[in-house]
């Protein structure tokens, strides 16, 4: 798990330096690519079902995209609905779903409806430019706490 999460980090820090470095290809915006696509999308359901570290492969492909907000945030919310949905009989399987985790959930559902009507509303207010460098950002501070995080259990031999 901690290697997983190590390379995810290390993978996703290549891709947004590769961003912000090198030159944009000269590629027209067209359908992508679906081999890559069955690609980051399996890396992304492996990596969140063994490290919750699912939302970088996830960015590698869509990302690049330059989809429209909505779409982008929809395309996300459908994609990790359907993978959390798939990780239910294993995580029950487990023994992830203790009384305390099920009391836990309950009680925070009401802020996670909360933040979720304020995420659309940052989405709806955002300029697109803005959105994409937000989460391109995001993405490598990600990619920074992966790393540490992979790293220090590793050194720490945990």
């Amino acid at each position: 798990m901690r290697r997983v999460r190590l390379a995810v980090g290390l993978i996703a820090f290549t891709f947004v330096l590769g961003y912000w470095l090198l030159p944009a290809p000269k590629k027209e915006r067209g359908r992508p690519n679906a081999w890559a696509g069955v690609f980051w999308g399996g890396a992304s359901a492996f990596t969140s079902a063994l490290s919750h570290a699912g939302g970088p492969p996830f960015q590698i492909f869509v990302l690049p995209q330059r989809m429209a907000k909505l779409r982008f945030v929809g395309t996300a919310t459908i994609f990790f609905a359907a993978v959390n949905w798939m990780k239910l009989v294993p995580f029950f399987a487990l023994g992830q779903f203790s009384p305390v985790n099920i009391k836990t959930s309950l009680v925070l559902i009401p802020l996670a409806i909360a933040t979720n009507f304020l995420g659309v509303w940052l989405v709806r207010i955002t300029p697109t430019e803005w959105f994409y460098r937000i989460a391109y950002s995001l993405v490598f501070l990600i990619s920074l706490e992966l790393i540490r995080s992979g790293l220090t259990s590793i050194l720490a031999g945990a």
